[in-house]
């Protein structure tokens, strides 16, 4: 008699919880996904689209506490607070600080790199046959400086990303604009990074994954999950929508909206919202070669189809207050400072959520206090690069085999 399929229930449609869902379902379970408003909402539709391997140095570098308050109250610096936010937020950030030295510096790049190092591979891997495959596209990253002095003031990031095997040629400024003809004239230097990626429209790809996803016998239920029922400690169902769905095990990938059944189920790791924007700018027949890192502005602007989008900013302001204008108008001024000859169309705008750790490390892992109950989330500004390899090690750990990294650095219940 044949046994019945172990059932896994994916809380969050995400690129997180979408490529948890497909690698589960791939390994022969039965997948349910629950979000609370469908596919690709929230950050996997808003993000830069960059697949960015490289990114493995966290915010919390040693110098940030002399450069936060400065950073803040300069309004051309690209971090924002909402002041009334402050108190709610003060844990969290007193827990950033504690992570800025030179050794919890290194330790956090060092699991970050185990997430996103090979991210353009691993996505390859999971759109191959899933109809999605044109959305990603290999390319380099680029760095524009405005000068040699800016690059060699980041000095400590490279010298980490060399120390993780990353290489990068650096660019003239006969070279850079050759490349880039879009690039204001006193951008004059430029690092492109080879064996990269990006996505061409995160949106759409993750919808086109998530109805290979349905098409391959997987269901989608949109609801609002109210609690994940345990039984003698081990999973036993998720209640959603009023309704009890019955599972195996449990994967939670709902971004920042992870916070409250995180927290239910053991985490400690203090969680904010780092609330990022974009803008788009129509460019249907002079667009950038591949994605750019503006780091006088602290942006990225990327090629999608028929548009430019440039996307970034760190802001605090809790989840329930509206965008800022004032943040558009930064991204305004530094995108037309940068791009001067771009035709200044703009076809659509965005602010979402950012799931933040206070260690910049995301949670991947089985709960301790809930067994068969999963942690993926909390990548910061690197959910679309290390969701692939995410969805992998999940699947790894409920079906088999055992994954190839350690993941202690991961834990939920991480001190």
């Amino acid at each position: 008699m044949q046994s019945e399929k172990k059932t896994a229930i994916v809380v969050g449609a995400g690129v997180v919880g979408v490529a948890a869902a497909i690698w589960l379902q791939r390994r022969g379970l039965d997948v349910l996904l629950i979000d609370r408003e469908g596919p690709a909402a929230g950050a996997s539709f808003g993000n830069a689209g960059l697949l960015a391997s490289s990114a493995v140095v966290p915010v919390t570098e040693p110098g940030l506490p002399l450069k936060m308050p400065g950073m803040i109250l300069n309004p051309d610096k690209p971090v924002f607070l909402r002041w009334p936010h402050l108190p709610k937020a003060m844990p969290f950030f007193l827990r950033t600080l504690r992570m800025c030295t030179q050794q919890k510096t290194e330790e956090i790049a060092a699991a970050l790199a185990g997430i996103i190092s090979d991210s353009l591979e691993q996505h390859q891997a999971l759109a191959e046959g899933t109809g999605a495959e044109d959305f990603v596209v290999p390319c380099e990253y680029l760095y524009a400086y405005k000068s040699r002095g800016d690059f060699e003031a980041s000095a400590f990031s490279f010298e980490l990303r060399r120390k993780h095997g990353f290489t990068w040629r650096e660019l003239d400024n006969a070279e850079l604009h050759g490349r880039e003809t879009l690039l204001a004239p006193d951008i004059t230097f430029g690092v492109a990074f080879p064996n990269h990626g990006y996505i061409r429209d995160p949106g759409r790809y993750v919808e086109a994954l998530a109805a290979y996803f349905v098409a391959s016998g997987g269901r989608i239920v949109t609801a609002d999950v109210t609690d994940i029922v345990r039984e003698n400690g081990r999973v036993a169902g998720v209640r959603a929508g009023g309704d009890m769905f019955a599972c195996d095990a449990c994967v939670l990938a709902a971004g920042i909206w992870s916070g409250p059944l995180g927290r239910s189920l053991g985490m400690r790791v203090p969680m904010e919202s780092e609330r990022g924007y974009h803008i788009e700018i129509e460019a249907p027949d002079e667009t950038l070669k591949g994605p750019v890192m503006i780091a006088a502005g602290q942006f990225v602007a990327t090629p999608m189809t028929g548009r430019i989008r440039l996307a970034g900013v760190v802001e605090f302001g809790g989840l329930e207050a509206p965008p800022d204008e004032k943040i558009f108008d930064f991204i305004r001024r530094v995108g037309k400072a940068a791009l001067p000859d771009l035709p200044w169309r703009e076809s659509g705008q965005w602010m979402g959520h950012r799931p933040a750790p206070a260690d910049s490390i995301p949670l991947i892992g089985e709960f301790p206090a809930a067994r068969g109950v999963y942690a993926a989330f909390g990548h910061h500004h690197l959910g679309l690069t290390g969701s692939a390899k995410t969805g992998r090690l999940i699947a790894d750990l409920i079906a088999g085999p055992a994954p190839n990294i350690d993941l202690t650095p991961y834990q939920p219940d991480r001190p």
